[in-house]
């Protein structure tokens, strides 16, 4: 079977990798399309997985409007040479509107609720629709529910055996605790209008957490020279290893604090914005989540004196009934017809 994968974003290097690799084992042929967002294109040298580029979106989203047309001809063109059986995306717009035109299935993954204009684009033209069972929208009859999480395609026990030599990259004394912060860039189409915290805010925590423990930042944008010193500086390959073995995380990312909760790391969600995955990690007692910096403040003093172990007793306990959504594509995509 030929299969065209378009990946949009770092994440869905970690979405595929294992689904490529199982599959090219399996005598799959594929083509895969990456949009160069950030560390994508690095993230996939690593794992060795050959790929085509795509120019990435503008920030604006008008500019982000203009340039699906010019991307669907691109994908097009790209389908006509390669004559893929099957086509797959994230949240694929492209995808969709290439399938569409050519009459080849399409299959559409999603987990983030309240992307709109994505849904928007890609939920008439899609063959198929995956998603969590925690996904709060219902597509119709495309719509497919699953009881896992996107963060399963690549932290399953299956295929994510942390390593400890992280440790030794991040320079630590011994049994020293450390925490991971991250910022995200907000340029995504479904962030605009969102209330975030303001820089001086995000200082404001930086210190705080800085006088209390070991403090690592991850960032999708360009960190002030005087937090250049907090950098995580490991290959981002690397991170949910790093991530394993941090005392907690705190950021704006939900997809890095959803991977935190998985691990059994507990997880500071700074954002408003509500997914089903979330709210499953919430109540699981995993993840916590305000912009309210008073309760943030308390969240992190909780959290330093809080015993890791029964997170990871959590997490174990959330995650007993979801199935390894990497075996469930495979077999769905091996049995399409």
């Amino acid at each position: 079977m030929k299969i065209l994968i378009d990946i949009g974003h770092p994440a869905h290097v970690h979405y595929f990798k294992n689904f490529i690799n199982i599959m090219i084992k399996r005598n799959h042929e594929f083509l895969i399309i990456a949009k160069n967002r950030n560390i994508t294109h690095q993230l996939l040298d690593y794992y060795g997985i050959e790929y085509i580029n795509r120019n990435d979106y503008p920030n604006s989203l008008i500019g982000k409007l203009f340039r699906i047309p010019i991307t669907d001809l691109f994908m097009v063109i790209k389908s006509l040479y390669f004559k893929p059986d099957i086509m797959i995306g994230f949240s694929g717009t492209n995808i969709s509107h290439a399938g569409f035109l050519l009459r080849i299935p399409s299959i559409i993954l999603d987990d983030t609720d309240h992307a709109y204009l994505a849904h928007l684009s890609y939920k008439l033209f899609a063959t198929k629709i995956i998603t969590p069972k925690s996904f709060k929208k219902n597509f119709g009859k495309k719509h497919i529910k699953i009881n896992t999480y996107s963060e399963l395609f690549y932290l399953h026990k299956k295929y994510f055996k942390p390593k400890n030599e992280v440790l030794k990259l991040l320079n630590l004394k011994n049994n020293e605790d450390y925490v991971i912060l991250r910022f995200v860039s907000w340029n995504a189409s479904h962030d605009k209008g969102v209330k975030y915290l303001s820089n001086s805010e995000k200082k404001e925590i930086i210190n705080y957490l800085n006088k209390k423990i070991k403090v690592f930042i991850s960032s999708e944008y360009e960190l002030d020279p005087e937090f250049k010193s907090y950098e995580l500086k490991i290959n981002p390959a690397l991170i949910h290893d790093a991530l394993y073995y941090s005392k907690f995380y705190i950021g704006e990312g939900g997809t890095t604090a959803s991977e935190a909760a998985i691990l059994g790391v507990p997880s500071i969600y700074i954002n408003v914005l509500k997914m089903g995955y979330i709210d499953d990690e919430i109540k699981a007692g995993l993840l916590y989540q305000t912009i309210n910096l008073r309760k943030i403040y308390k969240l992190i003093d909780n959290l330093l004196l809080a015993n890791k172990n029964k997170y990871a007793i959590r997490a174990k306990k959330l995650l007993k009934d979801k199935i390894d959504p990497t075996d469930y594509l495979i077999k769905f995509i091996e049995n399409y017809n």
